[in-house]
């Protein structure tokens, strides 16, 4: 499901996505449907634009995996994207993988091992982004108001065995839970109004959490 413009959608449509992101299942007029696997969301939202938008709630955040800021690096995108969509060619999507084979994907990454160092480590990123736990760091403590929640460690764990195979090794380690940590984490993280106004940069906290952490290994 491509959800584009997500925070254009009032927060009633938005909290339709819950079900269907966390259960897979879509209920119309009290029957519930199952999707069929794989499902999957992904969402954009144009930052700059602020009038008519709606903020989407932190429960909703926590359900996407990662968020994924993409911006511009060059004259060559523009180049790519301009003999994409504004030749006469007429851009044509084929498959490229079997529903079958993404199953199969997915759970061979859920077979890579997580030694219990990195577990340990994940768990301890997570809680030294926690506001009040003894673990925060300065920065949390000071600019969060919540931090990440279960969901958090699951899609770190996730992510960084998915990382190890890509680049053909069997078992993750403290590089590829450093690696995705910023996507997964920087929409759960919610600054403060001191954080707000100071303009703290999320991508600098998360290095903190990451220092933070690693000091116990």
């Amino acid at each position: 499901l491509l959800a584009d413009e997500i925070n254009r959608a009032t927060p009633r449509t938005q909290s339709a996505l819950l079900e269907v992101m966390e259960e897979r299942t879509v209920t119309v007029m009290g029957r519930t449907r199952a999707l069929e696997p794989p499902f999957f969301v992904f969402a954009t939202q144009n930052p700059i634009e602020l009038e008519g938008t709606y903020p989407l709630p932190e429960a909703q955040l926590d359900r996407f995996t990662f968020k994924v800021e993409i911006a511009l690096e060059g004259k060559e995108e523009i180049k790519e994207i301009l003999r994409r969509f504004a030749g006469a060619e007429e851009p044509a999507a084929e498959p490229v993988l079997q529903a079958s084979r993404v199953l199969e994907m997915q759970a061979l990454v859920r077979e890579a091992v997580l030694p219990e160092p990195v577990a340990d480590f994940i768990a301890s990123v997570v809680l030294c982004g926690t506001p009040g736990h003894p673990k925060a760091v300065e920065s949390v403590r000071r600019y969060v108001r919540y931090g990440p929640s279960p969901r958090a460690a699951l899609a770190l764990a996730l992510t960084a065995r998915a990382r190890a195979l890509s680049l053909g090794r069997p078992a993750v380690d403290f590089d590829d839970v450093r690696a995705v940590a910023l996507p997964a984490l920087r929409h759960r993280l919610v600054l403060n109004f001191e954080g707000e106004t100071s303009g703290v940069d999320l991508s600098t906290v998360i290095g903190e959490m990451l220092d933070g952490a690693r000091k116990d290994y």
